[in-house]
């Protein structure tokens, strides 16, 4: 099975037993919150069109049992995917919460070994992880497919590529790359499972970024060796900021920045 239905089976019987209490689209994320209080986010994604459902589509999961909204992972909604991934991230919310911190992104780093000369391949642009990609030394390839054009080019310690060039970076994380940072928008446009069969033996690859549910059993069979996600400590200000159109800043100002090592599966690939 895929990403998207492990998570699916993984917390189906969980979803059974709780309800939405809120749902919140907002521009930027999207955020759930269970009857338990329990709140989790993900990234609105909208394929690149309108974020606007038909009228015939739209449905009130407020109120209604998780399991409901849970089902939309596996749809062809964007939209629809970014909420559901966020009642998976409220649904493993107690469990993500004992996860040790990482405010600064050092610890996840060094458990990659990124250092001075280290060749990373990035797979969204992620601009305050550059900073500390580049205060370490690292030579960096990005692929962005929404970057303006005046935002790619060369860095001085590495390119950002655009969409439509993603063949040559598939090229250098095949036999160049030694660790991939790919963002957990991907379990969103479905491209996780694409990206992850591109990489070469030893690479080393982590699902960075809010949307990453921290959840070891679900990357079973994939090559990825950390998570690396966030966790709402205060879910009322976070439900704000999410209505308010805030981006990752301010609600990790109301966050933990977690993460999570993968020991099983990867030896294979090493």
């Amino acid at each position: 099975m895929g990403l998207v239905e492990n998570l699916y089976d993984l917390f189906h019987e969980k979803a059974l037993g709780t309800k939405v209490v809120h749902l919140c689209a907002g521009l930027r994320y999207t955020a759930v919150v269970t009857e338990e209080g329990a709140t989790g986010i993900a990234y609105t994604y909208t394929g690149g069109g309108g974020c606007c459902p038909k009228r015939e589509d739209y449905r009130d999961y407020e109120g209604e049992r998780a399991s409901e909204l849970l089902e939309l992972i596996k749809g062809r909604s964007p939209l629809g995917r970014s909420m559901a991934l966020a009642l998976v991230n409220a649904l493993n919310h107690e469990t993500a919460r004992r996860l040790p911190d990482d405010p600064s992104d050092t610890a996840w780093m060094d458990s990659l070994g990124i250092g001075a000369g280290s060749r990373v391949a990035m797979v969204g642009l992620f601009r305050p992880i550059m900073k500390v990609l580049k205060d370490r030394g690292a030579a960096v390839e990005v692929i962005e497919r929404n970057a303006r054009h005046r935002e790619g080019g060369d860095l001085g310690f590495g390119r950002v590529l655009h969409g439509g060039q993603e063949t040559l970076f598939y090229d250098k994380l095949g036999d160049w790359a030694q660790v991939l940072i790919l963002t957990s928008t991907s379990i969103l446009n479905g491209t996780t499972e694409e990206v992850l069969g591109r990489i070469g033996p030893g690479v080393k690859a982590i699902m960075l970024g809010p949307s990453t549910p921290m959840v070891c059993e679900a990357f079973a069979g994939l090559p990825v060796r950390v998570l690396a996600g966030t966790v709402a400590v205060d879910g009322d200000a976070v439900l704000k900021a999410v209505r308010h159109g805030a981006g990752t800043p301010v609600i990790h100002q109301f966050s933990r920045k977690v993460f999570m090592t993968l020991d099983r599966g990867i030896a294979d690939r090493d």
